[in-house]
């Protein structure tokens, strides 16, 4: 093919006329690969010299997702959110994209020298993303088992020892004050990094008014009760609220999952035989007990959603531990303003079993807060709260073990679709890992070696 290019100027300006039917394309005989302004060249062929020092097939396929017009007209359309929005979080990634481009270049030509195959390379990338899923699930899934044997500590701190809910988590926020250090030895704020204290702070007020309406509802309702509703509605308007502040979709198969676990969580809500069958009068007093009581549950989840929401907005900037430092000095502002609005009576350990209690709590507390909070950090928020639904199935369990009571038939059925939703959503999010891996392997593999460069 041929092209004409004709300059011509008038009156001080430039005109540029390109023929219609023609183009030019210019080689350049340089080597190594050294491209010159205004010249056309082609890519070096295997074999060639300079060959090892073309981009790479990622780098080309991130250069693409970056400058895509798809991308570009999506990013256009979101919303100008400051609280939740990701401005600040697209402005800052940008530089570390291109950092870990030139590392990800230099890796692959490490790779290239140690002799290491394409197929080799990916294979090792796969294996790196399922373990660290398989680790995030771990942690999940330990979170929601110490979220279990919370509920248990719970209450027999509050039968036993006469401990009440909100005093317990007055101690446990004292204690976990604790963790400060966490944040004074990497040389961070604990208050949070200029610019996101706000937000910070108002993730901290969330989760501590969570915890505030949970362990409040304990005293009006039972604590299998309000630990369902506060999980059913901490998952269902997590996935909203993701949704509408962060643009975070759920998939199909992900949805369907949640919905079949939201509905176990329902059956073990429903009432017992001799509750609905039950003719006599209620006392009105009773009845607007129990209904503050559902209505703090529910509430609980509305301020734990929003808790999960903004810190998956913070996970770049504000690490787990001055999360939990965040959470723990603001829950012990919010503890003694709800004790003294509810009038809760202060009761402090008097015995050694009672004081291991509180230091089982603690422990417990603080293993769960970092799991779920370590996994905000790669999971969507509604993933992160229907995990942790297998706290219900396993405070059953342990209150079967210390207080022999046989569970309903709802309460069972909806145990058991709980674990079987949770397990699943487990299968589909590491088993398909090794599949992908393999597909983008077999694409690469054919893309090298297609005549087309």
């Amino acid at each position: 093919m041929e092209s004409t290019h004709l300059l011509s100027s008038s009156q001080g300006k430039k005109r540029v006329k390109i023929h219609p039917h023609t183009v030019t394309a210019k080689y350049a005989t340089h080597t190594p690969y050294s491209p010159q302004p205004g010249v056309h060249t082609h890519f070096p062929q295997p074999g060639d010299e300079g060959y090892d020092d073309a981009p790479s097939f990622e780098d080309f396929g991130s250069f693409l997702e970056e400058t895509s017009d798809k991308k570009q007209l999506t990013e256009s359309r979101k919303w100008p959110l400051t609280l939740f929005g990701s401005k600040d979080k697209d402005t800052t990634s940008k530089p570390q994209a291109a950092g870990g481009g030139d590392g990800s270049e230099g890796g692959a030509r490490a790779a290239k020298v140690s002799g290491k195959g394409v197929g080799e390379q990916l294979a090792s990338f796969g294996e790196a993303s399922v373990s660290a899923s398989r680790l995030t699930w771990v942690g999940l899934l330990g979170a929601a088992l110490a979220h279990g044997c919370l509920i248990v500590l719970t209450r027999l701190a509050s039968e036993r020892f006469s401990l009440g809910p909100l005093f317990l988590l007055l101690v446990r926020s004292i204690l976990q004050l604790l963790s400060v250090a966490v944040p004074l030895h990497r040389g961070e704020n604990p208050f949070g990094p200029p610019g996101y204290r706000l937000r910070l702070l108002c993730y901290g007020v969330a989760y501590s008014l969570s915890l505030c309406c949970a362990y409040s509802s304990l005293t009006f309702v039972s604590p299998g009760d309000a630990t369902t509703t506060w999980r059913l509605a901490t998952t269902a308007l997590s996935a909203t609220l993701a949704f509408l502040l962060l643009e975070e979709r759920l998939g199909l198969a992900d949805g369907i999952t949640l919905a079949a676990g939201l509905c176990g969580l329902g059956l073990v809500l429903l009432p017992t035989a001799e509750e609905s069958n039950s003719d006599s009068p209620t006392d009105p007093v009773v009845f607007w007990r129990g209904a503050f009581g559902w209505s703090l549950s529910a509430l609980a989840g509305l301020w734990m959603a929003l808790a999960l929401v903004g810190y998956r907005s913070l996970k770049e900037r504000v690490g787990v531990g001055t999360a939990l430092f965040t959470v723990s000095w603001t829950g012990c502002l919010l503890a003694p303003a709800s004790l003294a609005l509810l009038q809760e009576g202060w009761s402090w350990p008097s015995s050694a079993p009672a004081w291991g209690l509180v230091l089982g709590l603690v422990a417990c507390s603080v293993a769960a807060f970092l799991g779920m909070t370590h996994a905000l950090t790669r999971l969507h928020p509604a993933l992160v709260s229907a995990s942790q639904s297998l706290e219900v199935p396993v405070a059953m369990l342990l209150h079967l073990a210390v207080l022999p009571l046989a569970p309903t038939a709802p309460e069972v059925v909806g145990n058991v679709m709980v674990i079987l939703s949770v397990g699943w959503l487990v299968a589909i999010k590491l088993l398909p890992a090794r599949g992908g891996t393999r597909r983008q392997r077999e694409e690469y593999e054919e893309i090298l070696d297609s005549p087309i460069k």
